[in-house]
């Protein structure tokens, strides 16, 4: 039978182990695939950041063309206004062909002299209305953008106004979209990184993209969301149109920012397959062993029916031929005992019959049964509360005394035949206490669990069943709760019945 219960453990155990390498591949196999996404991930945001980093070169050498464009037209515009003057200050029979020729040059700039009452005295890439004599209103407004040019001839005072020319406006516009289409491209991106541009004091965002901006409405919450960007990566600076310089923060995306749990995932999954595992197999021993426990009380059930008939027909044949005496009696009452111990044995495996009993009455018999048979050196006391009615419970009391009864025998072996036993019964609205205790050895506190277990006995013929079937009898058929409320070694135990009162 030993060889037997440990050829199937260790088929168990290979099984177990079997389940858990299984389980352990195929998170090892899953945790491959996620590397290669997060890898896939990763090469995408370096290749995004690689692209805008070049982007945002080309925006910053467009910027530096435009503004050399821009000091050139500035430049030609002081030449222009030094060769108007040249052109007026020279005498009729000079020649001033070169000086016409470098002002009729200029097919681009629009440009506009005045005189210091404002009136124009010449215009040039520019169309006017006939009626259009003075520099004011909204024609002033356009040639003041840019700095005039001041200069005097004959005397008078003259002012030179130009503005940008239509190519360079076209080329402008042209940037202006090329630098909005490169934000768009930012926060818009197509790797979803989360994205946000600030200006160059980094307090205000300029753009963003696959983040929600409304949880940094304040300065605070901005500043620490740009400092926690900028310690995974370091943030990439950039010039926008008219020397305004931005900065890109980025930081990982969704999916790379799910996977770094990934691990975490991985472990509690393992973990929980070892714990569902481990339990399954324990509910399945469990099971195995409540089946051997079942089987063997109903078989001692059905071995003790034999005897005990033949024994109640020879008590009734001693009856008839006048017998009868004290001996008999007690014959009779160990006979009834016998089936009593039938009749419990037979119930267990099956649910049994509740009944409303008075508690008291059924523990107060099956300590008078103890009491009779057990050593005049063992002191029994029970403590009821005072009541002036029946304290009704829904039990078995076949059970029921079998519990009371195989913890009293516990406690009479751990006090080697010496000592007291005390039963206590305390009542509340709702429960029924009901505390055992002896004067034994006493219980290590991490055995209090291990004591109910089937098979775990201290004794050398015990089988271990006494505590199993009281755990049984108490948790499951009276839906109740049985333990060890304390013990002290080398002092005693005292084990603790909670049952629910009838309703």
């Amino acid at each position: 039978m030993k060889q037997l219960n440990y050829s199937s453990k260790k088929w168990k155990i290979i099984i177990l182990i079997f389940t858990i390498v299984l389980a352990f591949v195929a998170l090892l196999q899953v945790n491959n695939i996620v590397v290669q996404i997060q890898n896939s991930e990763k090469e995408k945001i370096k290749l995004w950041v690689n692209a805008i980093s070049r982007k945002a070169e080309l925006v910053s050498h467009t910027e530096t063309f435009f503004k050399t464009v821009r000091d050139e037209e500035r430049s030609r515009m002081t030449l222009l206004t030094e060769a108007q003057q040249a052109f007026m200050e020279l005498p009729l029979d000079q020649d001033v062909s070169f000086y016409y020729n470098y002002l009729s040059a200029n097919k681009t700039i629009p440009v506009i002299i005045t005189d210091d009452e404002n009136n124009i005295t010449w215009y040039r890439n520019i169309e006017l209305d006939k009626d259009v004599t003075k520099l004011e209103g909204q024609l002033l407004a356009e040639f003041t953008q840019e700095e005039p040019v001041h200069y005097t001839a004959y005397n008078m005072h003259f002012t030179l106004y130009y503005k940008e020319s239509k190519i360079y406006t076209d080329l402008r516009k042209v940037l202006d979209d090329f630098s909005q289409s490169f934000l768009s491209e930012i926060t818009n991106n197509s790797v979803f990184v989360p994205v946000i541009v600030t200006d160059s004091l980094r307090k205000n965002i300029i753009a963003s993209g696959n983040i929600d901006t409304k949880k940094l409405s304040n300065t605070y919450d901005l500043r620490k969301k740009l400092n926690s960007m900028s310690e995974d990566n370091t943030p990439i600076e950039i010039i926008l149109p008219d020397d305004c310089k931005a900065y890109i923060y980025y930081e990982k995306t969704p999916l790379l920012q799910a996977l770094q749990y990934a691990p975490i995932i991985y472990i509690f999954i393992a973990f929980v397959l070892i714990l569902v595992s481990y339990n399954l197999f324990r509910t399945a021993h469990d099971m195995e062993q409540n089946q051997i426990w079942v089987g063997m009380a109903k078989e001692t059930a059905h071995q003790l029916g034999t005897p005990i008939s033949s024994l109640i027909a020879w008590l009734e044949y001693f009856k008839a031929k006048g017998l009868e005496d004290k001996y008999s009696v007690e014959i009779q009452k160990d006979l009834t005992r016998l089936e009593t111990i039938t009749h419990r044995f037979s119930k267990i495996g099956s649910i049994p019959e509740l009944k409303d009993e008075n508690i008291l009455n059924i523990i107060q018999n099956a300590v008078n049964y103890l009491q009779s048979r057990t050593s005049k050196k063992v002191t029994f006391i029970t403590n009821f509360p005072e009541t002036n009615s029946d304290v009704m419970v829904p039990l078995n009391a076949y059970l029921f005394e079998w519990v009371i009864e195989n913890i009293c025998k516990n406690a009479i072996d751990a006090m080697n035949g010496s000592g007291t036993f005390t039963i206590i019964v305390t009542l509340d609205e709702k429960h029924i206490y009901i505390d055992l205790c002896d004067t034994g050895k006493g219980i290590p506190s991490s055995l209090y669990k291990e004591i109910f277990k089937p098979g775990y006995s201290t004794k050398q013929r015990g089988w271990g069943l006494g505590l199993s079937l009281a755990k049984r009898i108490i948790n499951e058929y009276h839906k109740g709760k049985i333990f060890v409320k304390y013990s002290v070694i080398d002092q005693g135990t005292v084990f603790r019945i909670v049952l629910n009162k009838r309703r």
